[in-house]
């Protein structure tokens, strides 16, 4: 896959991104792609886009999660017995 190549499969990672999360800016999308995108940096790049596109959902998954305070089960107390 060439540069080119990799861009505009970015950008339908983006757009893609972009349909699942319809709650966030356009700009929160754009920043968790170019994070993932960043941390790619090996010379083979042909699945580049699709790691760019799981790792970016899962960061933005966790941010949909903390704004809406569905973070998951809260611990059970611990009791003294």
């Amino acid at each position: 896959m060439d540069r080119a190549d990799e861009m505009r499969a970015l950008t339908d990672v983006r757009a893609r991104l972009q349909e699942h999360f319809p709650q966030l800016d356009a700009d929160v999308v754009e920043a968790a792609v170019r994070l993932a995108h960043s941390e790619l940096t090996g010379p083979v790049r042909d699945f580049v886009p699709v790691l760019v596109e799981h790792a970016a959902r899962d960061r933005l998954a966790f941010a949909v999660r903390d704004d809406t305070g569905g973070g998951g089960p809260t611990p059970a107390a611990a009791t003294d017995g």
